[in-house]
């Protein structure tokens, strides 16, 4: 069966899923999703024989099927490679009772690797299938991760050029350097003056700004996003969460066709919404678990229904989550609304006022998430607790997520199987991590923690953290909010 995407705003014609990748947001400021959900036809116990790559295959396929099998092989080949320091892609570790599923083995050591090793194939095969010519500017705001992961994938890619604007002192000085260090002659990277919601919203008015499309294709540009607002990011993500349910049913933790949960950390939502179209695939999950951190509107949200953006904005130690912005929610609101028409209302509302609230229909439709959150106090405490007892070391977003879930089986008694999505190595947040473990070592440097962190952990500093201890420094540019498109036209030269 052909799926097709179409807008969440409903304004813009149905598209099949390459046009959709290319494109990234539609042309009306909504985001792009599958006309239909295909069902995952195969038997759980087929699942653990499987290797990640098939498994790959069975999801990509099932959502983007205006792509050849030959096409779609490819890209997967050579996404899930050497790049990633584990032939496994995606390991799930049981630590004590509980299973943590390691999403941060690839060349930038964070979880967007997963997706970002992957798009930029999937975009230059799209660009072929639809014949076009222009060349690619991925123009991406970043949190932290996802502009590593996707200056690492689009680097010296032919006929792409990348541009990447990250919230200033907003990033641990891991994410930042290795950021600001990125080689390739087609490579940007702007600190910005502001939060990621300020970086956020003006790389999506950028989009959605016509007389600068028109400007740019003039000149033989066109853009598209490395975000998760792209459905080409978000569609591989679905693959490891039944990737995860494989491996219980392999190592016997589960049986084939018993429910599961995850616990997953989130601000920008794409994350925990691949869980739930794996879910809605037909992937036995029971409750999807959405951890927040002290910038917690998610976590209201779901509580209350209501989602208000108008509180202040707290940088914490998981970074990657500080979003009051949650673009990806979009993609369930349309869902839960069954309108296209509703959703717009609601986001109208977003932009105008900071807030919006369902309606006690709609409200319902959430049965299948449940939400906590943890505050910085309480991560510390939980990265601290996990090493003391088990000596596993993890990193401050996956923390928050461990702690949440500790939180919910006290609240709940829920005895369900779980595994918590780990988005990042400890290494990234080295800092943050080391002094959970002990206040004694904020006094080393960020170099010198590392050092102490192999110790501590007894896992192999990865290369990406090698790589940038003596890198030079290729990115200095910081601009103000209003300045974002000046830098972009500098840049392209237009």
């Amino acid at each position: 069966m052909e799926v097709m995407y179409k807008s969440t705003r409903g304004h813009s014609d149905t598209i099949t899923a390459s046009q959709a990748i290319l494109q990234g947001l539609a042309p009306d400021g909504g985001l792009y999703v599958p006309t239909s959900i295909p069902s995952l036809d195969v038997d759980p116990a087929a699942l653990a024989e499987m290797d990640y790559k098939s498994i790959a295959y069975i999801v990509l396929s099932s959502f983007l099927t205006d792509y050849t099998e030959e096409e779609l092989k490819s890209c997967i080949d050579n996404a899930y490679d050497a790049k990633f320091d584990t032939q496994e892609i995606a390991p799930v570790v049981k630590v004590g009772n509980t299973h943590y599923m390691e999403l941060f083995h690839g060349a930038t050591i964070a979880f967007k690797d997963m997706a970002l090793s992957i798009l930029p194939h999937l975009l230059t095969t799209a660009a072929k299938k639809n014949n076009i010519t222009n060349e690619i500017v991925i123009l991406t705001a970043t949190s932290g991760d996802t502009g590593k992961a996707a200056l690492a994938g689009f680097a010296d890619v032919p006929g792409t050029r990348i541009i990447v604007f990250y919230p200033k002192g907003g990033v641990s000085r891991i994410q930042e350097l290795q950021m600001v260090t990125q080689k390739g002659d087609n490579t940007f990277v702007v600190g910005v003056n502001g939060n990621f919601d300020d970086a956020q919203t003006g790389v999506k008015k950028m989009f959605n700004d016509a007389s600068l499309k028109e400007v740019l294709a003039q000149k033989g540009f066109q853009f598209s996003s490395a975000n998760s607002i792209n459905i080409g990011r978000l569609i591989p993500q679905v693959a490891y969460y039944v990737w995860a349910y494989s491996r219980l049913v392999k190592e016997g933790s589960i049986k084939p066709g018993e429910k599961i949960n995850f616990v997953v950390p989130t601000g920008n939502f794409g994350n925990i919404l691949a869980g739930y179209y794996a879910k809605l695939m037909g992937l036995p999950v029971d409750r999807l678990i959405c951890a927040s951190n002290d910038n917690k509107v998610l976590y209201d949200f779901f509580k209350k229904g209501i989602y208000n953006r108008n509180r202040e904005f707290i940088l914490t130690t998981s970074p990657s989550m500080d979003i009051l912005i949650s673009s990806n929610l979009e993609r369930l609101i349309y869902k839960v609304c069954g309108s296209a028409e509703l959703n717009r209302e609601y986001m109208k509302e977003l932009s105008e006022k900071g807030v919006y609230s369902l309606n006690i229909t709609q409200i319902a439709a959430l049965a299948d998430f449940s939400a906590g959150f943890a505050t910085e106090q309480e991560n510390a405490g939980e990265i601290k607790k996990v090493y003391d007892e088990t000596g596993y070391v993890m990193d401050t977003h996956t923390g928050v997520a461990s702690c949440v879930y500790r939180k919910y089986v006290s609240e709940t008694s829920d005895t369900t199987p779980a595994v918590i999505v780990s988005t990042a190595s400890p290494y990234k947040f080295g800092r943050a991590v080391m002094t959970a473990i002990d206040p004694a070592y904020d006094s080393l440097d960020d170099f010198a923690l590392i050092g102490e962190l192999n110790k501590v952990s007894k896992v192999e500093i990865p290369n990406a953290v090698r790589e940038i201890m003596n890198a030079e420094i290729r990115h200095d540019t910081v601009c103000d909010i209003d300045k974002m498109e000046a830098e972009v036209k500098g840049f392209l030269g237009v």
